[in-house]
C-alpha cells in the first residue's frame, strides 16, 4: 500500500481552494483530486458544496474558459470542444453556453487555419493535399460540411 498522507477535511478544503483558485476546474477534476487524497464520500460532498458556495467551483465559468482557451490557442472546432467537455461531464446547457463564447470569430479562424494548412501542403498531389487538409481539420473538431466546402473552394 502506498504511503500517501491523509488529510483532515479542513486541510483538504484549503488545498482544493488553492487548486481551484489557480485555474478554473470542473467538478470531475475536483472529485478525482479528492479521491486521490483518499477522502470519504461525505467529505467530498462537503468540500464540493463549500467550493461551490464560495465560488471557487463553477461549471459554467469552467466550460466558457475551456472553450475560449482551446479555440483561441489550439484552434479547436465545436466538435472537439463539445467532446472534451462531455468527457468532463459538463451539462448540455453549459456546453451550449460555452460554444456561444467562440461564435464571433469561428468562421474567420476556420478559414485562416484552412488556408495556412493548404499553403503548407503545396507541392503534394491534389488528392493527397485535400486528404491532409481534411484529416487536419477533422482532428481539430471542425464540422465536415465546413471542411468540404473549403476544400472545394481551395481546389478550384
Amino acid at each position: 500500500m502506498q504511503n500517501t498522507p491523509s488529510f483532515t477535511v479542513e486541510e483538504a478544503t484549503r488545498k482544493l481552494e488553492a487548486y481551484c483558485a489557480y485555474q478554473d476546474r470542473c467538478h470531475k477534476e475536483v472529485v478525482d483530486k479528492l479521491k486521490g487524497m483518499r477522502m470519504i464520500p461525505q467529505a467530498i460532498d462537503h468540500i464540493i458544496a463549500h467550493l461551490i458556495q464560495e465560488n471557487y467551483l463553477n461549471e459554467e465559468r469552467f466550460a466558457q474558459s475551456y472553450a475560449r482557451g482551446k479555440f483561441k490557442y489550439k484552434k479547436w472546432g465545436r466538435n472537439r470542444i463539445t467532446t472534451e467537455l462531455k468527457l468532463r461531464q459538463i451539462s448540455h446547457y453549459n456546453i451550449k453556453t460555452a460554444l456561444k463564447e467562440i461564435e464571433a470569430d469561428y468562421h474567420t479562424v476556420f478559414h485562416d487555419l484552412a488556408d495556412k494548412k493548404w499553403e503548407q501542403t503545396q507541392g503534394l498531389p491534389p488528392q493527397k493535399r485535400k486528404k491532409k487538409l481534411l484529416d487536419y481539420l477533422l482532428y481539430r473538431g471542425w464540422e465536415s460540411q465546413l471542411i468540404y466546402e473549403k476544400i472545394n473552394d481551395l481546389a478550384s
